[in-house]
């Protein structure tokens, strides 16, 4: 599991004075990101240099409470599931003065060459990284479908 922390900042906030729907998934991107700051040159790295991106492909949300100016977010994001070109990832986000389940979401992602946006294999050193996360249910079902 990775963990990202990060405050609720007041131009995330709607009328209602809580986070707007749509920033839960800007939370994810952003923990993801960190996620992959250890990669040489971290993220900007792997688009920018290495020209490789993880479009998303599927994502359900499921909202379970708010989050408010002056809350703390945390973002942990867990791996459940990777293939040979996509990532299934399992964000949970929670207020971190209570721990309250604000929002979990599912996100399926696609390693893609970003000059052709055609899927590619993950290289060695970012599979590896994405190993390092899966939970401890996913790594048991892949043991299991192979035996």
């Amino acid at each position: 599991m990775h963990r990202y922390e990060r405050p609720v900042r007041f131009a995330e906030v709607d009328a209602a004075r809580i986070v707007f729907f749509s920033r839960f998934l800007e939370y994810c991107h952003d923990a993801l990101e960190d996620l992959f700051a250890s990669l040489d040159g971290g993220y900007p790295g792997l688009t920018m240099v290495r020209g490789l991106g993880i479009p998303t492909v599927h994502l359900t949300v499921d909202y379970r409470g708010p989050l408010r100016y002056g809350d703390t977010a945390l973002v942990d994001v867990v791996v459940e599931r990777v293939g040979n070109t996509s990532v299934t990832f399992l964000h949970r986000i929670t207020r971190k003065n209570d721990g309250a389940l604000c929002a979990e979401l599912r996100h399926v992602v696609v390693l893609a060459r970003l000059d052709a946006m055609a899927p590619t294999e993950f290289p060695p050193d970012v599979k590896a990284l994405l190993e390092r996360h899966l939970t401890i249910s996913a790594v048991a079902r892949s043991s299991q479908a192979g035996a």
